[in-house]
C-alpha cells in the first residue's frame, strides 16, 4: 500500500499490522513514524496493539475452547473480507 504524504489516523489504523510485521516500504514506515511523533492517540493505539499481540502470542490453542476458536476464526475471516 502506498500512503499519502500526510498520514491520517484512519490510514494508520489500516496499516498498523503491516507496520508491526515490518511489511511496509521504508518510505511508508517513515510516514507512520512521523505521524506517531505528533499523534498521542495513534501512539497509544500502537502500544495497545503491541500489548495485544504479545498477550495473544502467549496463548496456546488448547487454552481456548474449541467453540471460541471457531467464533474467533469466523470473525477474522469476516474482517478480512471487508
Amino acid at each position: 500500500m502506498r500512503l499519502d504524504r500526510e498520514l491520517t489516523c484512519a490510514q494508520l489504523v489500516e496499516v498498523i499490522t503491516d507496520y508491526l510485521e515490518g511489511a511496509l516500504a521504508p518510505v511508508d514506515v517513515e510516514r507512520v513514524e512521523e505521524h506517531l511523533v505528533f499523534c498521542d492517540g495513534c501512539t497509544t493505539y500502537l502500544e495497545q496493539m503491541r500489548a495485544t499481540v504479545a498477550m495473544a502470542g502467549r496463548l496456546r490453542a488448547e487454552d481456548i475452547p474449541p467453540e471460541l476458536q471457531e467464533r474467533l476464526l469466523g470473525t477474522f475471516r469476516e474482517w478480512r473480507r471487508l
